[in-house]
């Protein structure tokens, strides 16, 4: 029996590798002879550089990068086993995870050291990019990446302005004369999971803004500044930002490495499906089990589950979901899911169900039940 473990990160509690190890356990627990293949995945958000280094023998960098405050941490990329495309993840120089709860807003958070990586990885050698966004603490548009990249920003005084949410609004002219020449030899692909325009009801700032710390008060300041720095962005580059899904991902990030970078905007779970040939693995399998922290009608637009699923669908393999919280089961099964099983089997508290202990047990326990069923149907 060939068993495809394919999970994403249950958030908070174990990541996709701890994940495919925990699950790989209660299946040799249940059917030692069995052929594990594990395959841990990502969507473009966390866990996406350690599951393209992993799947293609690269390495892992450091580099000295400022946070959305411009504190000097360390962060890291990864480089592919073909030793020029650099994997980014925007939240490691750009996250919210960096600031503490009072250090949210994002008039002054910045995507500089999103640009500070950039640079590291072109001063190696990598001339082919992916970078995936998700978890921001940022709302300026991209400016701060592009100011890194030796982009200028000016005001209708003429006076340089920095990258950074509150700034947008004054932008009357970008200038392009010093970016890094580099940035032209290279083919930039961008890992998403959300279709977010950079502005309007939509649009970057109404959807994601409050959860990075923007008050009332300043939510339409920094509406107005997007709106103005997408008109400026279409006046220097001939291009409509509002009409590019994920345009307005990471803070309106997206929207400024499409239209300054020349990006293409990808699901994030297909990129890095296509990246690690997912098909090729899986084409003899008799099982794929997949899964993350929740799942419900939600896994269906993008999700990491759904797009094995989709790829399981071609090969003609069964899928077999595992979660914490399940609803919306019925559409799962609907979707084409075999079956699909929460790990929670007992009354507890959040905080003991995103133990990674608990969760480790929890999944092991599951897996093995499931083992159980199918080893006897085998036989």
């Amino acid at each position: 029996m060939k068993i495809i473990l394919a999970f994403d990160s249950f958030k908070g509690s174990v990541s996709a590798i701890e994940a495919c190890l925990f699950a790989k356990a209660g299946i040799a627990d249940v059917c030692p002879e069995a052929e594990i293949i594990e395959v841990p995945l990502a969507d473009g958000g966390e866990g996406t550089v350690e599951t393209l280094v992993n799947a293609t023998n690269g390495i892992l960098i450091s580099a000295p990068v400022h946070d959305p405050l411009g504190r000097l941490i360390e962060a890291q990329y990864g480089i592919l086993g073909d030793r020029e495309t650099a994997v980014i993840e925007m939240s490691a120089a750009g996250g919210i995870m960096l600031l503490e709860p009072d250090e949210y807003n994002p008039m002054i958070t910045s995507t500089y050291g999103v640009g500070e990586l950039i640079l590291s990885a072109l001063d190696r050698g990598c001339r082919k990019f992916i970078i995936g966004l998700g978890g921001s603490a940022t709302n300026d548009g991209g400016s701060g990446m592009l100011e890194c990249l030796g982009f200028r920003f000016y005001d209708q005084n003429n006076q340089l302005l920095s990258g950074k949410g509150g700034s947008l609004k004054q932008i009357v002219r970008i200038d392009q004369t010093l970016a890094d020449k580099r940035i032209h030899e290279c083919r930039f692909d961008i890992a998403c999971d959300v279709t977010n325009p950079f502005y309007g009801r939509e649009g970057a700032t109404k959807v994601f803004a409050r959860q990075k710390g923007a008050t009332p008060q300043i939510l339409d300041e920094l509406e107005d500044g997007m709106i103005s720095f997408a008109r400026i962005i279409a006046e220097t580059r001939d291009i409509d930002l509002n009409l590019v899904a994920g345009s307005g991902a990471a803070g309106g990030l997206g929207g400024a490495i499409v239209a300054f970078l020349n990006a293409k905007i990808h699901k994030g779970i297909e990129l890095i499906l296509d990246r690690i040939n997912f098909e090729s693995r899986i084409t003899d399998a008799d099982y794929i089990i997949t899964g993350e922290g929740k799942m419900d009608i939600q896994t269906l637009y993008g999700k990491v589950p759904f797009g094995v699923l989709q790829k399981a669908h071609k090969a003609g393999v069964p899928v077999i979901g595992l979660c914490g919280t399940l609803e919306d089961s019925d559409s799962l099964n609907e979707a084409g899911f075999m079956a699909v099983f929460s790990i929670l089997t007992e009354c507890i508290s959040l905080k003991e169900a995103m133990n990674k202990e608990y969760t480790g047990e929890a999944i092991q326990a599951v897996i093995r039940q499931i083992m159980r069923l199918l080893y006897k149907k085998r036989g």
